[in-house]
């Protein structure tokens, strides 16, 4: 792993600790953490100040996603800066004075980037939903979980790995863990076979999105094992996927731009086409542009009667859909009565004809009489 650069706002020869870090953050803090923390003030003294993240691990006998959760946890404590590349890499960190004003205020805020290059991605409009938004609507039923008794709960918080998850949570929310928040965690893991790893995505992805309510990551929850999310590789593919999807909605349908999202109805009809009908972003557009040449605006009920029979009819190539337009054209014309072309002309028919798809209209019918 490459070098990343030390530096300080201080310029002391020794390694000092401050008052305030020993009387406002010590206490607070995971011992682990104390100890990167204090073994960073202790490289600043070294002549080239730089260090690895493997190279940290290997002295405490640590992983190195332990030392990367150390700094975050104190970028969030505002005693240091973590500093990255185009490419999300971690190339520098920057220690703040700890006595600087406003540093304790800040303690609650949000988590700090991942150290972990991103799955990579088209650009997403700030105004659009999380993952954690996409698979959280109104319609999701919570069913009812486990109660652990005291007993259960005292021996899972003696597993190291669920005592660090509970710590970390009360540092995302910004408070502690009620009982019953404890309750809904140990089921994650315990009744729903949740990593800790992915339990702590999960709750960074709606922390992230501005939902520190523990009903709504429950909820988000049992939308990613209803889609068998195990991994935290999986949601994040997951969420890159609902991104694409949506953009490529909010494109095709004149959306982008306006500040408008998408309302939970349209993202259950979203969340249709993508994960249960499997279709591509291509044929949602198309979807969509059929939509606004037929109804003028956009419909997600009109575009869901589309995907619908498209997937009826096994479709899932645009060479698909063009093989379903010339059958349905060859029906319509033979369809198309033949007297109708040997019917004299006067002063009554002397016009063109209108023939009528009466399935369609029925379908018609049907799509207005929902909305």
């Amino acid at each position: 792993m490459a070098k990343i650069a030390l530096y300080s706002d201080k310029s002391d020869s020794v390694t000092s600790v401050s008052n305030v870090f020993i009387d406002e953050y010590m206490s607070d803090a995971n011992g682990e953490f104390v100890k990167i923390y204090l073994y960073l003030l202790r490289l600043l003294n070294l002549p080239d100040a730089s260090f690895s993240i493997s190279s940290v691990a290997d002295k405490f006998e640590h992983t190195e996603k332990d030392i990367k959760r150390a700094l975050c946890y104190w970028e969030r404590m505002r005693l240091l800066r973590l500093e990255y590349d185009a490419a999300d890499n971690l190339t520098g960190i920057h220690l703040l004075d700890s006595g600087a004003a406003g540093a304790a205020d800040d303690a609650a805020a949000a988590p700090c980037p991942t150290v972990q290059p991103s799955v990579s991605a088209a650009p997403i409009p700030a105004t659009q939903p999380s993952v954690s938004a996409a698979f959280a609507d109104s319609d999701t039923t919570v069913p009812a979980e486990k109660t652990y008794s005291a007993d259960e709960v005292k021996q899972f918080r003696e597993n190291e790995a669920i005592a660090e998850l509970f710590f970390i949570i009360e540092r995302y929310l910004g408070r502690p863990l009620s009982p019953s928040d404890i309750q809904k965690i140990l089921f994650l893991y315990d009744g729903l076979h949740f990593s800790t790893d992915l339990i702590e995505y999960l709750v960074e992805s709606c922390v992230g999105s501005g939902h520190k309510s523990m009903p709504y990551i429950y909820k988000t929850a049992f939308r990613w094992a209803d889609s068998h999310i195990t991994t935290v590789d999986e949601a994040k593919q997951l969420s890159v996927q609902f991104h694409r999807s949506y953009y490529t909605v909010m494109n095709s349908f004149g959306l982008s731009g306006t500040g408008r999202n998408l309302t939970p109805e349209e993202i259950r009809f979203l969340k249709r086409w993508t994960s249960e009908y499997g279709f591509s972003d291509e044929l949602i557009a198309e979807a969509c542009r059929r939509t606004i040449d037929a109804t003028s605006r956009p419909n997600f009920r009109y575009a869901d009667s589309i995907l619908t029979g498209w997937h009826k009819h096994q479709v899932h190539h645009l060479s698909d859909v063009a093989a379903l337009d010339a059958e349905h054209a060859k029906k319509k014309a033979a369809a198309v009565p033949k007297t109708a072309a040997q019917a004299p002309k006067n002063k009554f028919n002397n016009f063109t004809q209108r023939t009528y798809d009466y399935d369609e209209l029925e379908q018609l019918l049907l799509t207005s009489s929902a909305q």
